[in-house]
């Protein structure tokens, strides 16, 4: 990748496999850079959710937590969860069940414009629950966050020890999706059970995409 600029690289990654339609393409809230919730609060109060208060989400909270597991953060490429070789594998999906003023769909979260881009119409929610074991909270949610990863970005350069770094990345950007949630006072719980075929499947992931990590997302 040497001799490629910041822009090379992001159009190389982002927005991926789908075609850029304005109409399916949502502008999301600026994200905001300060609260009240110092870094030792939110690791202090971290905590897997699986029970929602059913009410629906605010745009700008999803902004927010999008923006957390893979927002740009400078340079108009550097992320908010390191990356080896900052070659950025993970691909954020939203299932959208109730958020205020969005349609419910599957929607890619596209890092470049901090936008979201609606891939599938109708709520799938129900759909996830059966294939992830039944486990309720994925059905109770209002929203649920999937990460995907595609590994060829990094075993091109790493070889077959891409995969791991994958891995460990899905990792980085939970985290941050968990902490971010309690400043928003949000919940969430990393699933890991699922079949990822059936996952793939109902999200229409690219063949080059497996799922990694399910997290339902709700008010607590």
């Amino acid at each position: 990748m040497s001799g490629n600029t910041e822009k090379d690289r992001n159009d190389q990654f982002d927005p991926g496999t789908y075609p850029v339609d304005q109409s399916l393409e949502l502008e999301l809230p600026e994200p905001i850079l300060e609260s009240s919730t110092s870094i030792e609060q939110a690791l202090a109060e971290r905590q897997s959710v699986r029970s929602y208060s059913g009410r629906s989400l605010a745009l700008s909270d999803v902004s927010q937590l999008l923006w957390a597991a893979q927002g740009i953060t400078r340079d108009s490429f550097f992320r908010t969860a390191p990356s080896a070789g900052a070659l950025y594998p993970l691909e954020v999906y939203l299932v959208v069940g109730n958020v205020d003023g969005v349609v419910a769909g599957v929607y890619r979260y596209v890092s470049s414009r901090h936008s979201m881009l609606r891939v599938l119409d109708g709520d799938r929610r129900d759909e996830l629950c059966r294939v992830s074991l039944s486990q309720p909270q994925i059905r109770d949610a209002a929203a649920v966050v999937v990460i995907a990863a595609d590994y060829s970005r990094t075993t091109v350069k790493y070889g077959i020890r891409g995969i791991r770094y994958a891995h460990v990345e899905v990792g980085f950007a939970a985290e941050n999706v968990y902490l971010q949630g309690v400043s928003l006072g949000i919940g969430t719980c990393a699933v890991g059970a699922f079949d990822d075929g059936e996952v793939a499947s109902i999200l229409d992931l690219p063949v080059n995409e497996e799922p990694l990590l399910i997290m339902p997302i709700g008010y607590v």
